[in-house]
């Protein structure tokens, strides 16, 4: 997993400076996401050593994190050139409304909650699933108003977009 986001982050640097520019969503608040994802990667394994913990990998667990993966991958394939970590938004985007896009506004963040849940809790850090989850909970929250202001402001989004469920379809 630490190899999959290095290199969206690379993947992410090169589509930011192909866009040319454009308004980034809550650009306060994109070195905590950073910080966050790090300590998903790292916490759970702290956890489990320092309170001694025999790690193990319920099988339902991985078969989340598994399809969250996938879920990610093919949400940010759907986006192609336009998807980068940063949220920034180019002028000229158009709304997006095939893939899982078809079903729901934030498949991407869907998945990326469903990581933090699956991640720890495959190899029994219930105590880093808890606290990992809340903080990019309080992250999301932000950086998703944020982007839905800027995605608003595009022509055919909220016709497009306004009215499909955030994560939930026909839900939430």
């Amino acid at each position: 997993m630490a190899a999959q986001r290095l290199g969206e982050l690379a993947v992410s640097r090169r589509r930011e400076r192909a866009l040319g520019g454009g308004s980034q969503a809550a650009a306060r608040t994109y070195p905590l996401m950073v910080a966050v994802h790090a300590a998903l990667l790292t916490l759970p394994v702290v956890e489990v050593a320092a309170l001694r913990r025999r790690p193990r990998a319920p099988l339902a667990w991985i078969g989340v994190l598994v399809a969250a993966t996938l879920l990610r991958r093919w949400s940010i394939s759907t986006l192609g050139p336009s998807w980068n970590a940063r949220a920034v938004v180019p002028s000229d985007l158009r709304p997006v409304v095939d893939g899982p896009y078809r079903l729901i506004r934030h498949p991407n963040y869907l998945a990326v909650v469903l990581e933090f849940l699956a991640l720890p809790l495959a190899g029994g850090a219930w105590l880093s699933a808890i606290g990992l989850s809340a903080l990019n909970a309080l992250v999301l929250v932000d950086r998703i108003r944020q982007e839905e202001r800027l995605l608003a402001a595009i022509p055919g989004y909220e016709g497009a977009l306004g009215g499909r469920a955030r994560f939930i379809p026909g839900v939430f």
